[in-house]
Parts: structure tokens; C-alpha cells; sequence
């Protein structure tokens, strides 16, 4: 049973003033997102499914989906305000859609198999897909075995600006006991520093792991994702 990459792919980059997605940045052209999926195809994954935009997907179908289409299977999702689930409405002058949550429930009718969900505008490497793969690979599909790849900070760092990451905490047997998002983390010569928005500065080693948004999932979780987001929306309507 091989694996599904979701690729969320819905945002508009709002600083960068485009689809940086499938913009070419490589030697010959290459995109972000080939690389992402030329990395998954190598690790064994059998579907990639892009969680878009309705009017993306026609740039999605010639710059991307036709270098792959005798390769892996591909598949779209639409990530749109009105995928909602039942009794809920678009609140009044909501324009963006409700984050991963929400796109990953976007893709729910294309999820059959254990699943990867990485942001489209990361660059992971070849290697992270290859651990994540295997994981992936030893789950069946109702399994609680869910997992993140995890990163060095200081090799996610920029020399261009400040970052926003999921600094993570571990047990002694590597398992996942908290994330502390941090938005705003500055590279210095000792490691880094975030600032947040009450000006609370942290200081930071450098070699905390963090997270790049790189999860692995099962179909199990899908029944979790919805209620999380039907209390997240209930709550809301009451505030």
C-alpha cells in the first residue's frame, strides 16, 4: 500500500505577490514542487493529490501535473470558504479558508492509504521524504502511529529575514510532547532569537528541532480533524 502526499497548495504567497509554487527557481527550470514530487516518487509514494485554489488549477495542469502524469497519479482538491460541514455558514467577511485543518478535510474523498502533508513552497529534501516514506509504509490505515519529520533550526534559518517555526519538545523515545510556534526567529551568530508580538525576545541554541510542516498521517485521523474543526467553528459563531 503506497502512501499519498497531500501538497498544500492553496495560499497565495501574500509577501512574495504570487504563485511562488510553480515559479522556476532550479537549473533547468525546475520548480519547488517538482522537486517535492520527483523527492516522493523516489521514496515510494504513490499519489500526490495538490490542495488548490479552483482558479489555480488550470496553471497547476500545464506547468506542473503534465511532467508527472505517466509518473505517479495525480489529483486535485479545492480548498474553498464553503467546504464546510453541515449547519455551518461562511461568516460574514471571511475571505481566507480555516488552514491545514481545513484543507486536509478539503482532500478527505482522496485520501485511501497513509499520508505525508507538506507545505508546497518548502523545500524538504530528498532524505526527509525517504524517512517519511518508510514510516508511512509500515502503518495500516486506522493506526494512531501519526509522525513529523523534524529539522535542525539552524539549517532552516535565512540570512534574508526572519522565519516562523514550530519549535518542538521530545520525550526520551522521540515522541512529540509539545510545539511552541514562533513566528518571528531572526539567524545570530549564537543561533537565533525570536521576537514575539509582545516583544518578548527567546533566545535559541540553534539546535532545537523544529517543524517545517512535513506531517505523516493515517485515514484514522479524519474523523478527528472534523470535530476539531466543527468545535473550532462552533466556538467562533459564539464569540
Amino acid at each position: 500500500m503506497k502512501p499519498t502526499l497531500l501538497v498544500l497548495a492553496a495560499g497565495m504567497g501574500s509577501r512574495y505577490g504570487g504563485l511562488k509554487q510553480i515559479d522556476p527557481m532550479g537549473p533547468s527550470g525546475e520548480t519547488i514542487l517538482d522537486y517535492s514530487v520527483y523527492d516522493a516518487i523516489r521514496a515510494g509514494f504513490g499519489k500526490v493529490v495538490f490542495i488548490i485554489r479552483p482558479d489555480f488549477e488550470k496553471d497547476f495542469q500545464e506547468r506542473i501535473v503534465q511532467k508527472f502524469a505517466d509518473k505517479i497519479e495525480v489529483g486535485f482538491a479545492f480548498q474553498t470558504l464553503d467546504r464546510l460541514p453541515p449547519d455551518f455558514k461562511i461568516p460574514e467577511g471571511r475571505e481566507k479558508p480555516w488552514g491545514t485543518t481545513h484543507a486536509i478535510l478539503c482532500a478527505r474523498d482522496s485520501v485511501h492509504t497513509p499520508f505525508a502533508v507538506i507545505n508546497a513552497d518548502d523545500f524538504y529534501g530528498r532524505d526527509s521524504y525517504a524517512v517519511l516514506g518508510k514510516q508511512l509504509k509500515k502503518l495500516s490505515n486506522e493506526s494512531t502511529g501519526y509522525c513529523m519529520v523534524g529539522f535542525t533550526l539552524k539549517n532552516t534559518l535565512s540570512e534574508h529575514g526572519t522565519v516562523a517555526r514550530g519549535v518542538c519538545k521530545a520525550d526520551t523515545e522521540g515522541l512529540l510532547t509539545d510545539i511552541d510556534e514562533m513566528t518571528k526567529i531572526a539567524k545570530t551568530p549564537q543561533g537565533g532569537t525570536n521576537t514575539a508580538a509582545d516583544g518578548k525576545v527567546t533566545e535559541l541554541s540553534g539546535n532545537e528541532p523544529v517543524s517545517m510542516n512535513m506531517w505523516g498521517f493515517t485515514p484514522h485521523i479524519l474523523s478527528n480533524l472534523r470535530y476539531s474543526l466543527t468545535n473550532s467553528l462552533r466556538l467562533k459563531g459564539k464569540s
